[in-house]
C-alpha cells in the first residue's frame, strides 16, 4: 500500500512537472512570438529623418513700441487695421500662427511666419499698421521645427 502511495505521489509529480514545463515553454514560445511580432512591426514603420519634415519658421515678438500714447479712437482704428494685417497674412499664408499674450508685459504677441527668408518676415511684420505707428516694434527669431506642426 505504501508503495502504491509513492508511485501515484511521483506520477503525480511527473505529471505536474510536465505541465509546468510545458506551460513554461509555451510561455517562451508566446513571449518570442511577441517580440517577432512587435520587431517586424517596429521595422515596417519608417522612422523619420529629422532633416525631413523639418523647416525654418520665423518667430516674431510684437513688443510694446515708443509712440503707446493714441486715444481710445485712434487706437480702435489701429487694432481693427492690426487684425486685418494678422488676417491677411494669415490667408496669404505667410503667416501660420499668432495671437496675444495674457500677460501685461514687453511683449504683447508673437506670430509665427512662414517666408522664406528672415527679411521677407521682417518686412512683412514690420508692414502692420500697429509697427508702422510706433505702438508695437518688433523682434525676430529663426525657429526649426517640424513642418505643419500645430497646437494640441
Amino acid at each position: 500500500m505504501q508503495l502504491h502511495l509513492k508511485q501515484q505521489l511521483f506520477t503525480c509529480n511527473k505529471h505536474e512537472l510536465s505541465n509546468l514545463i510545458i506551460f513554461v515553454l509555451m510561455k517562451q514560445v508566446l513571449v518570442f512570438c511577441l517580440l517577432v511580432a512587435s520587431s517586424f512591426f517596429v521595422l515596417g514603420q519608417q522612422q523619420p529623418n529629422p532633416d525631413e519634415g523639418m523647416k525654418t519658421y520665423y518667430l516674431v515678438f510684437l513688443k510694446k513700441g515708443p509712440n503707446r500714447s493714441q486715444d481710445s479712437i485712434a487706437l480702435e482704428r489701429l487694432q481693427e487695421n492690426h487684425l486685418a494685417h494678422l488676417t491677411k497674412m494669415a490667408s496669404t499664408g505667410k503667416m501660420d500662427l499668432a495671437g496675444p499674450l495674457l500677460e501685461d508685459g514687453d511683449i504683447r504677441g508673437i506670430c509665427v511666419y512662414n517666408t522664406t527668408t528672415m527679411e521677407e518676415a521682417r518686412n512683412l511684420a514690420s508692414a502692420d499698421p500697429a509697427v508702422v505707428a510706433g505702438r508695437l516694434i518688433v523682434e525676430i527669431h529663426p525657429w526649426y521645427a517640424m513642418k505643419g506642426a500645430c497646437l494640441k
